[in-house]
């Protein structure tokens, strides 16, 4: 194998597909990137059996070939060199010599046999979405994903699609979020529901975060392609396949609350610095503060025999009766943190029911939070 690119391609083409490498004392060939240069394709791919990724790097094949060196110590290598020259990289007797500028080196690997097959998924059906558009609804739900294996099924995230619409979905039992975007379908089946697991969606994130989107050209999207029991996901020149969780995610539908007795609509900025200075006095382990709702104000309040108490009164538009609910406030805040917009819509049945957090004037996120019972 021997092969020519750009260092600063070679450098953004490791960080991608490097993160997911891991220490496994039974398999120490994961702890490897391979590098692959077959058929005019320059690949680089790591796996942890679980998620794999591969990445389309740019570059002149001078002979072909594939190798595995250690992921951490090419990386930091060539994170190290001089971003304005071309690498040559070339397998030889067991080693990856590496050339740039006025840096060699000399790099231990493992032939490419040992490394684990990544699965290959037809690409003939397919959805397809814009990237801003699943790079923020991954944000807004993923960090509700549970982290008890004791429900694995919540330690994912619900991907529905629905004709031209994907739901992403993530629940901990204690708040839910969901958030709804506009897909294509080209040619694959309507009413798929799939767990993806938190890593995988996380790690897609991380991709998604490191792509410069003014550099892309605009037709670029993330496809999607499903099957049984794997998911593909395909943007720009990175490739990231993983597992499927197995199971039944529960029927969230349910709980959402189709009516409420009282509709606050309020400064988010307002209720959010408002929560955190009452926060400073709640509980602690339960981060416990109460809200009451009465004619055009919000009173958040909390008290703790240890510390204090703290009141904060702030204007709000509130309709119907008065309310109030105990909640808290880490997974209040968190909701607040990613409606977008100014203001935020409030429902509330009662003290013993979930509220309900939206936008203005957007309903494509929705955020519940279940109540402390006194």
């Amino acid at each position: 194998m021997r092969l020519v690119s750009l260092q600063e391609n070679l450098k953004k083409g490791l960080n991608l597909v490097g993160h997911i490498t891991t220490k496994n004392i039974n398999l120490p060939i994961l702890n490897n990137i391979l590098i692959k240069a077959e058929k005019g394709n320059i690949e680089l791919i790591s796996t942890n059996l679980e998620i794999g990724v591969i990445h389309q790097l740019r570059g002149k094949i001078e002979a072909d070939g594939q190798f595995t060196v250690d992921s951490k110590l090419i990386t930091e290598y060539v994170n190290l060199l001089n971003g304005t020259g071309k690498v040559k990289l070339e397998e030889k007797d067991g080693e990856l010599r590496l050339e740039c500028g006025n840096y060699k080196t000399k790099i231990k690997g493992d032939l490419a046999k040992e490394f684990p097959l990544i699965p290959v998924i037809p690409k003939d059906t397919y959805f397809s979405c814009q990237i801003a558009d699943l790079r923020k609804a991954l944000n807004s739900v993923i960090f509700a994903v549970s982290t008890s294996e004791n429900r694995v099924e919540l330690t994912g995230v619900l991907f529905s699609f629905l004709k031209d619409k994907l739901s992403l979905a993530a629940t901990d039992s204690y708040r839910l979020a969901e958030s709804e975007i506009n897909v294509v379908n080209k040619g694959a089946k309507d009413n798929v529901k799939v767990i993806v697991p938190a890593k995988t969606a996380g790690e897609f994130l991380r991709i998604l975060n490191s792509l410069d989107l003014s550099s892309l050209e605009s037709e670029v999207d993330v496809k999607i392609y499903i099957t049984e029991n794997q998911i593909l996901f395909t943007v720009d020149s990175v490739d990231l396949i993983s597992r499927l969780i197995n199971g039944h995610y529960p029927d969230y539908k349910q709980i959402i609350p189709t009516q409420s007795q009282t509709e606050i609509l309020v400064e988010r900025g307002e209720l959010t610095r408002a929560v955190k200075a009452s926060a400073l006095f709640s509980k602690t382990g339960i981060n416990d503060v109460t809200l009451k709702f009465s004619k055009n104000k919000i009173i958040v309040s909390a008290f703790s025999g240890a510390s204090g108490e703290s009141q904060a009164e702030i204007d709000a538009t509130v309709t119907g009766g008065d309310n109030e609910i105990t909640i808290n406030y880490r997974y209040l805040i968190d909701g607040l943190n990613n409606i977008s917009g100014d203001l935020v819509r409030i429902g509330i049945l009662n003290s013993n029911t979930p509220c309900v957090l939206k936008a203005e004037k957007d309903d494509s996120y929705l955020y519940i939070v279940m109540p402390i019972r006194q």
